[in-house]
């Protein structure tokens, strides 16, 4: 096999005694006397970035070179702060600050750092099941768009997820069409198999609306600089004011073992069929237009400018909702009940299917004291105490040749598997090295 010139310091300060011997024979058989990495293997230990390395200031970090860059990944280990990152640019001789995007991980008692292709893997030592695995990307098309459209260096954490969520559910219509209506029917009936988006909003709460449950009332200015940021998913401006959903809200609700539903209109329809989120796209539509003024009229919840305001705008919603190409299904809510029978329909939940209660993602416990080599598309965890499900397990492999999404959301598709001997984890490995 061939390692790559951008290794993680991590990867080459191994005990090799402390490896199964097929690893370390692949290691030890492998020549480092080429390329960038015996240099700066040699310069980062005399800096004192070896993987583990406590400084001065009570800080653990780990260097992993990438081209002509490394990255200096770690923080103090009270479990208080959060990792930090920076960058030492060979060619300019100086160290870099980057923009870090997305949501920073909190410190911990030291961490592994394993170099993919275009992220590098951090494993967090003593952190939670639910914790321990984020992924720093540095050359994704994420961050190279960012880095485009900030005009500086740009990093983004993401966290890592044991396998994958279902498609999220993307439910639009002009407003007083009773889309609302049909996802609470929905949601009613099956409320461990859906989870709803709450949305964000720029407008002023209406009466009984509350913070966080109809919607996450913000100010411009904070929602304008969260945009920017790229922590939304869509947003749109309708009638004056700022919607829009954010990342977040969408992976805490496949964090929960939910499918996500998101109420949005058109514009934010548009958005996300643009965006990397795969999801099922479906248009209610009103029977006339007259029906539909009478709905808006009968909620008594806006002016008379108000409604006129929004019955212009529907005119366009029903336009592009029925020959854009964005949406996969259409529903007509002429009767309530049989729109909500054809949307279940939609679904696959017709009344002979019994929806059962979904789990969260899967987790698995890291011991704290552990080594970590890649091979492949694999992550070797070599476990230097006990704390697997049977103690006789030893090694886990991590798999990451499936990993989808990323920042500014989660990266999913994990597969960790402890076993009790490295064939059992790596069958056909020789033939893939």
């Amino acid at each position: 096999m061939k390692f790559p010139t951008a290794i993680s310091c991590d990867f080459l300060h191994l005990s090799l005694d402390s490896l199964h011997p097929r690893v370390k024979s692949k290691i030890a058989g492998t020549d480092f006397s080429m390329g960038e990495a015996p240099a700066f293997f040699v310069d980062s230990l005399a800096k004192g970035y070896a993987n583990g390395f406590k400084s001065e200031n009570e800080t653990r970090k780990t260097a992993t070179i990438i081209g002509d860059k490394t990255y200096v990944i770690g923080g103090a280990d009270d479990e208080t702060s959060y990792i930090e990152v920076q960058i030492f640019d060979r060619g300019l001789g100086e160290w870099v600050k980057p923009t870090v995007l997305g949501t920073k991980p909190i410190s911990c008692k030291g961490h592994s750092a394993v170099l993919l292709k275009d992220r590098i893997l951090i494993l967090k030592k003593g952190a939670k099941p639910d914790d321990h695995t984020w992924f720093l990307e540095v050359d994704t098309p994420y961050v190279r768009q960012q880095q485009k459209g900030l005009g500086i260096q740009a990093v983004a954490w993401s966290k890592g997820v044991i396998g994958n969520a279902e498609k999220p559910i993307v439910i639009s219509g002009p407003s007083g069409v009773g889309k609302g209506t049909l996802i609470s029917m929905l949601m009613k009936e099956f409320p461990s198999m859906f989870g709803f988006s709450v949305s964000h909003t720029t407008r002023s709460p209406r009466n009984m609306e509350k913070d966080g449950v109809h919607y996450h009332f913000t100010e411009k200015s904070v929602m304008e600089k969260e945009i920017k940021e790229g922590k939304f998913l869509e947003f749109a401006n309708v009638h004056g004011n700022l919607y829009g959903t954010s990342v977040e809200a969408v992976e805490l609700v496949a964090d929960a073992g939910k499918r996500c539903i998101l109420d949005i209109d058109v514009q934010g329809a548009r958005s996300v069929r643009a965006s990397s989120l795969e999801a099922i796209f479906i248009f209610v539509r009103p029977p006339s237009m007259k029906e539909l003024e009478k709905r808006l009229r009968d909620r008594g919840t806006e002016t008379e400018e108000q409604i006129l305001k929004r019955l212009r705008n529907a005119k366009a919603e029903i336009e592009q909702g029925t020959s854009s190409g964005i949406f996969d299904h259409l529903l007509y809510n002429d009767n309530l009940e049989e729109c909500y029978e054809n949307l279940k329909k939609l679904l696959g939940l017709d009344a002979k299917v019994t929806a059962q209660p979904q789990s969260g993602p899967r987790e698995i416990n890291l011991p704290v004291d552990h080594i970590v080599s890649k091979i492949d598309d694999k992550s070797i965890i070599n476990c230097l105490s006990s704390g697997l499900e049977k103690e006789s397990k030893n090694l886990i492999v991590l798999d990451v040749s499936s990993l989808n999404g990323g920042a500014p959301g989660r990266t999913r598709g994990l597969d960790f598997q402890a076993i009790d001997s490295f064939s059992d984890g790596l069958v056909g490995m020789d033939q893939q090295s």
